[in-house]
Protein backbone atom coordinates (compact mmCIF):
# COMPACT_ATOMS: atom_id res chain seq x y z
CA UNK A 1 0.00 0.00 0.00
CA UNK A 2 0.72 3.78 -0.04
CA UNK A 3 -0.49 6.74 1.58
CA UNK A 4 -0.46 10.10 -0.85
CA UNK A 5 -0.92 13.60 0.91
CA UNK A 6 -0.95 16.52 -1.66
CA UNK A 7 -0.24 20.34 -0.58
CA UNK A 8 0.54 23.49 -2.69
CA UNK A 9 -2.55 24.30 -3.89
CA UNK A 10 -3.82 27.77 -3.92
CA UNK A 11 -5.52 30.74 -5.19
CA UNK A 12 -2.82 32.53 -7.62
CA UNK A 13 -4.08 35.11 -10.67
CA UNK A 14 -3.70 33.95 -14.51
CA UNK A 15 -0.31 33.84 -15.51
CA UNK A 16 1.05 33.15 -12.32
CA UNK A 17 2.66 29.81 -11.05
CA UNK A 18 2.42 27.09 -8.56
CA UNK A 19 4.08 24.00 -7.63
CA UNK A 20 1.89 20.99 -6.23
CA UNK A 21 3.61 18.25 -4.44
CA UNK A 22 2.46 14.54 -3.26
CA UNK A 23 4.65 12.99 -0.61
CA UNK A 24 3.52 9.17 -0.94
CA UNK A 25 4.57 6.71 2.38
CA UNK A 26 6.83 4.48 -0.03
CA UNK A 27 9.44 4.89 -2.92
CA UNK A 28 8.11 6.27 -5.73
CA UNK A 29 10.12 4.46 -8.33
CA UNK A 30 8.83 1.40 -7.30
CA UNK A 31 5.47 2.74 -8.78
CA UNK A 32 4.64 1.56 -12.16
CA UNK A 33 3.21 4.90 -12.93
CA UNK A 34 2.31 7.87 -11.14
CA UNK A 35 0.10 10.91 -11.73
CA UNK A 36 -1.77 13.99 -11.89
CA UNK A 37 -5.65 14.23 -11.94
CA UNK A 38 -7.67 17.06 -12.03
CA UNK A 39 -11.17 17.73 -11.22
CA UNK A 40 -12.84 21.22 -12.22
CA UNK A 41 -16.54 21.32 -10.91
CA UNK A 42 -19.06 19.86 -13.07
CA UNK A 43 -16.68 18.14 -15.05
CA UNK A 44 -14.96 14.56 -15.63
CA UNK A 45 -11.72 14.33 -13.46
CA UNK A 46 -9.06 14.40 -16.09
CA UNK A 47 -5.62 12.94 -16.41
CA UNK A 48 -3.04 15.70 -16.83
CA UNK A 49 0.34 14.40 -16.07
CA UNK A 50 2.22 10.63 -15.60
CA UNK A 51 5.51 9.38 -15.12
CA UNK A 52 6.31 5.86 -15.13
CA UNK A 53 8.59 4.12 -13.45
CA UNK A 54 11.58 4.47 -15.67
CA UNK A 55 11.40 8.17 -15.92
CA UNK A 56 8.93 8.60 -19.60
CA UNK A 57 6.78 11.29 -18.65
CA UNK A 58 3.16 12.21 -20.56
CA UNK A 59 1.16 15.04 -20.58
CA UNK A 60 -1.79 16.20 -21.94
CA UNK A 61 -2.02 18.94 -24.96
CA UNK A 62 -4.28 21.10 -22.73
CA UNK A 63 -1.41 21.80 -20.47
CA UNK A 64 1.57 20.98 -22.62
CA UNK A 65 4.44 23.36 -22.47
CA UNK A 66 2.98 24.76 -19.22
CA UNK A 67 3.19 21.74 -16.66
CA UNK A 68 6.10 19.90 -15.70
CA UNK A 69 5.99 16.53 -13.88
CA UNK A 70 8.70 15.47 -11.71
CA UNK A 71 9.72 13.52 -8.49
CA UNK A 72 12.46 13.18 -5.77
CA UNK A 73 13.60 9.72 -5.33
CA UNK A 74 15.28 10.65 -1.63
CA UNK A 75 12.08 12.50 -0.58
CA UNK A 76 9.91 10.31 -2.18
CA UNK A 77 7.91 13.05 -3.76
CA UNK A 78 5.96 13.70 -6.85
CA UNK A 79 6.18 17.52 -7.76
CA UNK A 80 3.83 19.38 -10.59
CA UNK A 81 4.88 22.52 -11.64
CA UNK A 82 2.42 24.50 -13.29
CA UNK A 83 3.45 28.02 -15.15
CA UNK A 84 1.42 30.67 -17.26
CA UNK A 85 -1.92 29.34 -15.14
CA UNK A 86 -5.01 29.89 -16.67
CA UNK A 87 -8.79 30.23 -15.16
CA UNK A 88 -9.46 27.10 -16.77
CA UNK A 89 -6.63 25.66 -14.75
CA UNK A 90 -9.36 26.09 -11.73
CA UNK A 91 -9.72 22.70 -10.15
CA UNK A 92 -9.20 20.12 -7.67
CA UNK A 93 -6.10 18.41 -8.24
CA UNK A 94 -5.48 15.08 -7.04
CA UNK A 95 -2.26 12.65 -7.09
CA UNK A 96 -2.01 9.10 -8.07
CA UNK A 97 -0.40 6.15 -8.21
CA UNK A 98 -1.62 3.21 -10.00
CA UNK A 99 0.56 -0.47 -9.25
CA UNK A 100 -2.18 -2.44 -11.07
CA UNK A 101 -5.50 -2.60 -12.34
CA UNK A 102 -6.68 -3.92 -8.49
CA UNK A 103 -3.61 -1.79 -6.55
CA UNK A 104 -4.14 2.35 -6.91
CA UNK A 105 -4.12 4.84 -4.45
CA UNK A 106 -5.33 8.69 -4.78
CA UNK A 107 -4.53 11.49 -2.09
CA UNK A 108 -7.05 13.61 -0.58
CA UNK A 109 -6.74 16.38 -3.29
CA UNK A 110 -5.56 20.23 -3.26
CA UNK A 111 -7.73 22.76 -4.63
CA UNK A 112 -5.74 25.29 -7.04
CA UNK A 113 -7.96 28.45 -8.27
CA UNK A 114 -6.93 30.76 -10.57
CA UNK A 115 -8.19 34.15 -10.73
CA UNK A 116 -8.66 36.31 -14.18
Amino acid sequence: QVQLVESGGGLVQAGGSLRLSCAATRSIFSINVMGWYRQAPGKQRELIASITGGGTTTLADNVKGRFTISRNKDENTLYLQMNSLKPEDTAVYYCNAWQSMEDVYWGQGTQVTVSS
